[in-house]
This record gives structure tokens, C-alpha cells and sequence, in this order.
């Protein structure tokens, strides 16, 4: 007699389901009248635990289990830049117009537009030996973007017919003489990296535009940095910053627990905002993942490798991918709420024992890597989360856990927040472990002098901190001269530079050429004020001068105007200190 898989118990997101003989871990089932889509995720005998991505209400014990004998995937193929899906990869704007402005239980459609026809253009023909990774043919997905059609996982052989010209991404495009059909979509299993030939050492950064990161403490290309940060500290702003103006071909964006009003904000402003790097709109190269707060829990936790496993598959093609996760810490809240839910051993303050190597193993997936199966080709992910810790507490498991693992760090600081100072980045905290490795990429590309640029920057800001104590206790009018210069070069780099403002036509984006111009202006000025001070000039005669609040304002001017201002700058900073002088 055969025995139908049923609902036995029902634990807000964890369904216990019986008489499921020969089920298999990962393995998507449908739960109830309504099908709600589900993952097993223990196995006890006949009896499976399933993480059902849905609202769990109205389900009830004796309900039907339907199991798909299939993993939780995501469909790759052209379509996906410029498109805006759930954790699970459900297409938003397709589930709204069918159902409205709330996802509808159940709902199930295609993730990719199986109507629209793509201009195929083959690169192989009749008689080619192919393997995985191998490209089939191209199409345009952007302006910008050629999306390659590669051979998927286990297919090997020798091609006997290849397809030309309108073609939909079901249709078939290439037959190999054993039978076996190539279509132009493929799917992946979000739980299982995509392979890479070979893992390559991370010498590149990835220019975001932001002064403070990619002069301080920039991010490798391939390499993971963490934004730990307290409630209104500017993370997601900081983020969204970095979606705007990375220096990456494509963007993908997780709205990973985050407010509906923030992701709505973020979408409304990608649909207008032009890319400074060609020109177009932004969205042509962004794809969203948004799992709102107000959504499942059980598929925030998905969320996070729906989006690497897209990422992965652009990083196959050669890009250069940004992936940005915001949060993290709601990922993990995901987590301990199901491992709750399935009755595990609870880890340092509720979190599941496994929390690091889970956190480990997202992070893992991020790199630079040659492709497997075109060893000629590289292409890399750069993985940025944000992590909310409780109160700014930065010893919470989360935020330990995500340090081990990124070679970056960005710490936001209350007080800096406080200050208006943004993006708030704690320079005496943050750090890149990678910037050693890139510096002779900058002496390259930016200039020999950078180095020794960076490393005066860092002491001139070292040296505030040093006086700060003694500022607080007598006061700017009682310290000396040369310490109350020290601390205007100190004020100078943070408000004039290190301080962006993300809305700003002009400041919001800043190339890194456009920084090695304003910083070195910014040097000039103050060994010039500290070689006056050396030969006898007051602070306070030097303040009367109108070059400070110009300086301050250098930010602010274009860049077709700043190598004349610049110019116009170094003019009057030689005859305000020679004026002095005599």
C-alpha cells in the first residue's frame, strides 16, 4: 500500500512531514492545498523537517506533502540584469501583476520571461568538442552586457548542429552527436558553489568612488569587506553608495531583511540614476534581490545564495561581479530563528553552532578566479555585507564571525554619525589586510608617490588622537602652535576629504585620479602651514587666510574645473604664505 507524504506537525516555518520515503536533503516539496514552496532540511526515517519559504498559516496536520525531487536552483540565462526577484528568485514585478501588491501563497511562475526572443549569435559550429564552461554563442543582454551561453554541468561531447538568430531562452541551441540538447537557460543548485579553474591572488582594488574607502581602506576585486555599524550609522547609504558607483560590470544588490520603504527608495533612485562608467541607466547592469522584512524568514535565509549563485554566474562569463549583502545579521537572525524552530543546541546567544562556518562559507564563494574550462579568462566576485549588531556591540557572534572571514573592514561609528560626518568610517579601527598587495597597482595607476601619501595621511590623523586628550583638558588657545597646526591639518583631511556626501551632483562620486589631485593639494597645503609655523607664524595669522574655506570646498568642484582650480589654488597658497613671510 503506498503510503502520501502529509503534514504532521506544523512550527511556524518548520513543517514535519510523514510517510516521505526516499526524500533527499535540500530536496523542494510543496506543502498544503495551497503548494507552498519548501526545502527538507532533516531527514529522521520516514519523517522529514521542511523550511517552508512561505507564511505557514492556515496549514494543518493530515494536509497534503507534494515532493518535486528537485534541489532549491535558480534559473541563469539573459533576462536577469535589470530584474527585481524574491529570495527564492520569483520574478516581483511578475508576481504583481498577477497577483496585485502581496506575493500570493503558492505563487509560481517563471523566474526568467520564456516569451521574449534574444539575437543569438553561436561562437562554435558543426564538429567543435565542447565541455562545461565552454561558450556556445553570445547575446546582448545591455548595451554593455554580452551574455555568454556556456555549456551547463555534465554535458560533454562534440557539436552536431548549432542555432542561429531569434531565439528564446527555452529554445534548444545547440545539439551534440551523443543527442544531448544545450537550451539557453540553465539551473544551478544555490547551496553548491560553481566551480573555477583556479583561485588567483587578489592584487587589484575595486574603486567605489568613496574617498575614505579607496584611499584609506579599499576592497581588493574578488575580496569580501564587512560594514559593521549600529542603527543609523549609514550602512545601507553606504552600500546603495557603493551599488551606485563601483567600479564592476554588474551589480547584485540583497535587500536581505531590510525595510520595504528602503528597497523601494533604492529601486526608484536605480530606475533614474545614469552610471558614471557608461553613461546608461544603472539598472541595466543591477539585479535585485529583495526579501523585505515583512516577508518569510525561511527565505531570507535563501536570499543570500540565490544572490552569490547569480553572481557566480556572471563571474563564469568574465565579469567583474559586486555583490552587495545588507544585512547579514538578519541572514543569521533567519538562522537562529529555524535552528529554534528544529530544537538544536543553541550557540553564543541563541545563534546556531554552525553560525561561523555558514557565515565562512558565503564568504568562501567571494574571489578572483580563472574559468573553468577557459583558463585564458578570469572574472571575480566582490562580496560586501553589512552587519547590524545589537547596540554596536561589535563582540556579537556575527560580527566576529565576518571579521575572520573579510579582508576588510569598514567600522561606522556613532559619533562620527552624530557629526554629520559620512560616510562615518572609523579610521583608527577599520583596516584592509589586501591594501599591501595592491599598492603597486596604485604606484601604477594613480602615481609612485601614493604610497607615501597614504602613510603621511595615516599619521597626520594618528597625531590627532595623540593630542585629543590634551585638547580636551587646556583647550585649543593653550596648546602650542605647532600642536594646534598638527590638529587643523587633522581637520582639514577629515572635513575637506574624508567627508562625502552621497547626494552631492559632484561629491557623491570621486574617481581615483580625482582623489590623488585633491590629496596631494591637501599635503601641499599643510606642509606649508607647518613649515610657516616652524618659522615663527601664529595660528592665528595663518587662519585669517581665504584658501582654507576653498580648500574645504574643493570637493564641490567639478572635474573639468579642478585642474584649473587646482592650479589657481597652488598660485594663491605661494603668495598668501610669502605675504606672511614678509
Amino acid at each position: 500500500m503506498k503510503h502520501t507524504p502529509k503534514i504532521i506537525k506544523v512550527s511556524g516555518p518548520a513543517v514535519q512531514a510523514g510517510n516521505m520515503f526516499g526524500c533527499f536533503m535540500g530536496e523542494v516539496v510543496r506543502a498544503g492545498k495551497d503548494k507552498l514552496i519548501g526545502e527538507i532540511i532533516r531527514i529522521e526515517g520516514d519523517t522529514a523537517i521542511v523550511q517552508v519559504y512561505e507564511d505557514t498559516i492556515g496549514l494543518k496536520a493530515g494536509d497534503p506533502v507534494e515532493r518535486t525531487g528537485e534541489l532549491l536552483s535558480v534559473e541563469l540565462g539573459p533576462g536577469l540584469l535589470g530584474g527585481i526577484f524574491d529570495g527564492i528568485q520569483r520574478p516581483l514585478p511578475g508576481l504583481a501583476e498577477h497577483w496585485g501588491d502581496f506575493i500570493h501563497r503558492g505563487a509560481l511562475i517563471h523566474r526568467l520571461d520564456r516569451e521574449k526572443k534574444w539575437a543569438f549569435k553561436p561562437v562554435v559550429k558543426p564538429g567543435d568538442a565542447v565541455e562545461y564552461g565552454f561558450v556556445i554563442g553570445t547575446v546582448q543582454e545591455s548595451e554593455h552586457i554580452l551574455h555568454k551561453i556556456m555549456v551547463p554541468e555534465g554535458m560533454k561531447g562534440v557539436v552536431k548542429t548549432v542555432a542561429e538568430g531569434d531565439l528564446a531562452i527555452s529554445d534548444i541551441v545547440a545539439v551534440l552527436q551523443d543527442g544531448t540538447e544545450i537550451k539557453m537557460r540553465q539551473r544551478w543548485n544555490i547551496r553548491e558553489p560553481r566551480p573555477r579553474s583556479e583561485r588567483l591572488p587578489l592584487m587589484v582594488p575595486m574603486i567605489t568612488g568613496q574617498r575614505a574607502v579607496d584611499t584609506l581602506f579599499p576592497v581588493a576585486e574578488g575580496g569580501a569587506a564587512i560594514i559593521p555599524g549600529g542603527f543609523g550609522t549609514g550602512k545601507t547609504v553606504l552600500e546603495q553608495t557603493i551599488a551606485k558607483y563601483a567600479q564592476a560590470d554588474v551589480i547584485i544588490y540583497i535587500g536581505c531583511g531590510e525595510r520595504g520603504n528602503e528597497m523601494a527608495d533604492t529601486l526608484h533612485q536605480l530606475t533614474k540614476l545614469k552610471d558614471p562608467h557608461t553613461g546608461k541607466l544603472l539598472l541595466e547592469r543591477t539585479i535585485l534581490i529583495a526579501n523585505t522584512s515583512n516577508m518569510p524568514v525561511a527565505a531570507r535565509e535563501a536570499s543570500i545564495y540565490t544572490g552569490v549563485t547569480i553572481a557566480e554566474y556572471y563571474r563564469d562569463m568574465g565579469y567583474r561581479v559586486a555583490m552587495l549583502a545588507d544585512s547579514t545579521s538578519r541572514w543569521a537572525e533567519a538562522l537562529r530563528e529555524i535552528s529554534s524552530r528544529l530544537e538544536e543546541i543553541p550557540g553564543e546567544e541563541g545563534y546556531p553552532t554552525y553560525l561561523a562556518s555558514r557565515i565562512g562559507t558565503f564568504y568562501e564563494r567571494a574571489g578572483r578566479a580563472r574559468i573553468q574550462g577557459r583558463d585564458q579568462e578570469t572574472g571575480s566576485i566582490t562580496v560586501i555585507g553589512a552587519v547590524s549588531p545589537p547596540g554596536g556591540d561589535f563582540s556579537e557572534p556575527v560580527t566576529q564571525a565576518s571579521l575572520r572571514m573579510a579582508s576588510t573592514f569598514w567600522e561606522l561609528d556613532y559619533e562620527l554619525a552624530y557629526q554629520r560626518h559620512f560616510p562615518a568610517i572609523n579610521w583608527r579601527t577599520s583596516f584592509s589586510l589586501a591594501y599591501p598587495r595592491m599598492m603597486a597597482w596604485y604606484r601604477e595607476k594613480v602615481g609612485g608617490e601614493w604610497p607615501e601619501m597614504i602613510g603621511r595621511t595615516h599619521a597626520i590623523l594618528q597625531r590627532e588622537e595623540e593630542l585629543s586628550e590634551v585638547l580636551k583638558i587646556v583647550g585649543a588657545d593653550a596648546m602650542e602652535d605647532r600642536e594646534r597646526a598638527d590638529l587643523e591639518a587633522a581637520r582639514l583631511i577629515r572635513e575637506g576629504y574624508l567627508r562625502q556626501s552621497a547626494v552631492h551632483p559632484t561629491d557623491a562620486y570621486c574617481s581615483i585620479k580625482r582623489q590623488e589631485k585633491m590629496l596631494s593639494l591637501f599635503l601641499e597645503y599643510i606642509d606649508a602651514m607647518l613649515k610657516a609655523v616652524e618659522r615663527g607664524m601664529s595660528m592665528d595669522e595663518i587662519a585669517k587666510s581665504p584658501l582654507v574655506e576653498r580648500l574645504l570646498r574643493l570637493k564641490e568642484i567639478s572635474e573639468e574645473s579642478l585642474g584649473e582650480e587646482i592650479t589657481d589654488f597652488r598660485a594663491g597658497l605661494k603668495h598668501f604664505f610669502e605675504s606672511i613671510n614678509r
